[in-house]
């Protein structure tokens, strides 16, 4: 047993295992295949372990040999709660990959949490209640919480960790304090905290917590950094009963291989990593603390900084350099006031008032460092990048040498000149569902054709993300073709997230979404002088909005590429008079319907590539028989089909790229 002890207090033998634990598991997520047990049918039967509904619909997951997300239509409210076994009739779909590069790939993060399929119900039937002790107290917290309405979603997030009535989340993430609300090592300290004081004198304390602890990972849906947290604090107290004198960053490194063992696929999730490399930081630099709170909780927070940075600009492409300061000032209120008093106020509801006045502190804070927010756009790098800044890190740790730390800055100053010497030309033909967008990028400038726009969200979140991806945090125009929401509706969200130079709009009659853009105070423009050779054609007035469309025509080496917006027969007889024929790239216009996309206008201008934007399963119809029949000698690409279709110039040569779903 001694010789024991003074193995497990060496460093190597960590290092050995994490090695060959990450080797085992790269092995099998390669060559083992991570696949569905679900029996496909009509039907589907299993127990429901999280409920949400929002706009007339519930997102269930149901859970039987693995947990299948289910969505059910319906404006009726119904009597079902966690742990009811259920069975659902509908059908089986998979979930879609992101069809925008560099964006959230959904399918993806479902796999790696053991989800295959997503379910259309049609029609829902209780089969048993509840009888489970752990989906009754979840059920009873839930309720318990929706019950205090002002407050219900922080005290949600607190307990539970359900963030989705949350409604200042958004802002939180944006000043880089959005992990105070996502449980952790500090929730959990807290609360292991209160428990023991309450228990200071009971014999079997820590025995009693562990199990507590257990039991409380199991109504939190086992997230991730949860789950590092609580196995972490169990090794930690064996260490300590048996005074094994094993480094505590052993400790975490015997965490990882742990979580790794029980699932190989833990280490694509991001509250994993955020959670290992912050407290793996943390714990390597209590050489730096001092006996000064405030100093301590800067050293924390710039630690914390920087052992997230990679992570986090691999997931936003940018980051906020005042999340250090912004943490100093709400790190203390969180987890000194509001976290405890969200606990007691779940008990003790009355004192909902009180909260309700210091989440209106927090939240006025919180808005107000949002308005002077500092962020560093992080172009996509490669894991090698990532790596080493990591290695830099570490380095500068261990010499206590903080050049290396420089260096790392440097680099990432370094990033910033990126775009003005990559000599790619980039035309994305973006897919957003039943609309129009298109993205040009080339030596700094970019353009982009529309914005697309849907009912319920904001579909060109993920047109920002691209474009922050590429390096950049600016467009220098956003040409609006017309005034119709497909085209247009979000060049609100396009303005309020991006810096846009210019706006142009068609010469049409001013419509109120053109009008919201105006109000907006955006520069508006009648003419744009670009870098490349791009000519704009807005002087087609008509009474309808499709034939006002403005039309774009744009040559890069040899290549003509000619964007219609959604310009119909009358206007495509305007553009035969041009000179405009042999065209390389056309976006087709109006979706492919058979208004556009004359058969004497493709044989004038004869396209080599036809893209046609439109959303899959489209109530129009979309694209129309004949229309298609008229591209028949040109190579068809469907954003429903294809995803986002890039086309890369370069010295002449043309690369064709699609993002499939």
């Amino acid at each position: 047993m001694k010789k024991l002890k003074i193995i497990l207090q060496y460093n190597y033998p960590y290092l050995v295992l994490l090695a060959l634990v990450l080797v085992i598991a790269f092995i099998r997520i390669c060559f083992i295949p991570h696949t569905s047990k679900i029996k496909i049918s009509s039907s589907f039967t299993g127990i429901i372990t999280s409920i949400n509904y929002d706009n007339e619909r519930y997102k269930l997951t149901i859970k039987n040999k693995e947990e299948v997300i289910c969505y059910y239509n319906t404006k009726e409210e119904l009597d079902i709660h966690l742990g009811d076994k259920i069975e659902v009739t509908g059908s089986f779909y998979e979930p879609n990959n992101n069809t925008i590069p560099n964006t959230f790939n959904y399918k993806k993060y479902l796999n790696n949490h053991n989800i295959f399929y997503l379910f259309k119900v049609k029609e829902l039937r209780v089969l048993e209640k509840n009888k489970s002790l752990r989906y009754s107290i979840k059920d009873f917290i839930i309720t318990r919480a929706n019950s205090l309405n002002d407050t219900k979603g922080y005290i949600k997030a607190f307990i539970i960790g359900d963030k989705t009535d949350l409604e200042s989340y958004n802002i939180y993430q944006k000043n880089g304090v959005s992990h105070l609300f996502a449980l952790s090592g500090m929730h959990i300290t807290l609360l292991c905290t209160i428990i023991y004081f309450l228990l200071k004198r009971f014999k079997y304390k820590d025995i009693f917590m562990i199990i507590f602890l257990i039991f409380y990972l199991s109504i939190t849906n086992y997230s991730a950094s949860l789950i590092r947290s609580i196995i972490f604090f169990t090794y930690l107290k064996i260490n300590e009963k048996y005074e094994l004198q094993i480094k505590t960053k052993n400790i975490l490194i015997l965490t990882i291989c742990t979580l790794i063992i029980n699932n190989n696929y833990i280490i694509y999730d991001y509250g994993f990593l955020y959670s290992v490399c912050v407290t793996y930081g943390l714990i390597i630099s209590t050489k730096y603390y001092k006996k000064n709170y405030f100093y301590n909780l800067l050293i924390t927070s710039l630690v914390a900084f920087l052992f997230s940075l990679p992570i986090t600009a691999s997931l936003n492409y940018e980051i906020n350099l005042l999340s250090i300061i912004n943490n100093l000032l709400i790190v203390p209120l969180v987890s000194i006031i509001i976290y405890p008093l969200s606990l007691i106020t779940f008990i003790i509801p009355f004192l909902e008032p009180l909260l309700n006045f210091l989440i209106f502190i927090l939240e006025s804070i919180n808005n107000f460092l949002n308005l002077f927010s500092l962020n560093i756009i992080i172009p996509k790098l490669s894991i090698i990048i990532h790596l080493l800044f990591y290695f830099l890190l570490l380095l500068c740790n261990k010499t206590n040498n903080f050049k290396y730390l420089y260096l790392g800055i440097i680099f990432i100053i370094i990033i910033q000149i990126r775009p003005f010497i990559d000599n790619n030309t980039l035309i994305y033909f973006l897919d957003v569902s039943q609309g129009d967008s298109a993205l040009i990028v080339n030596h700094n400038e970019v353009i982009l054709i529309d914005t697309g726009g849907v009912n319920n969200y904001n579909i060109s979140d993920n047109t920002i993300k691209l474009i922050k991806s590429l390096g950049y945090n600016h467009i220098d125009l956003l040409l609006l073709t017309h005034g119709d929401a497909d085209h247009m509706k979000d060049a609100i969200n396009i303005i309020n997230n991006l810096k846009v130079k210019n706006v142009m709009i068609n010469n049409n009659e001013i419509n109120d979404l053109e009008r919201s853009v105006i109000n907006n105070k955006a520069h508006i423009v009648k003419d744009y002088k670009s870098k490349l050779d791009l000519r704009i054609y807005n002087n087609y007035i008509d009474k309808t909005e499709n034939d006002s469309s403005i039309i774009t025509y744009l040559i890069i080496d040899k290549y003509q590429i000619l964007f219609m917006g959604d310009a119909g027969i009358k206007t495509e007889k305007e553009l035969i008079k041009t000179n405009i024929q042999n065209i390389d790239i056309l976006k087709v216009g109006h979706h492919g319907s058979k208004t556009s996309s004359s058969k004497e206008f493709i044989n004038k201008i004869n396209p080599k590539y036809a893209v046609i934007s439109v959303g899959k399963n489209n109530r129009y119809g979309h694209p129309n028989k004949e229309t298609l029949e008229n591209l028949s000698n040109s190579k068809i690409y469907r954003t429903d089909e294809d995803g986002s279709i890039m086309f890369k110039i370069k010295n002449n040569k043309l690369d064709i790229k699609t993002c499939n779903p």
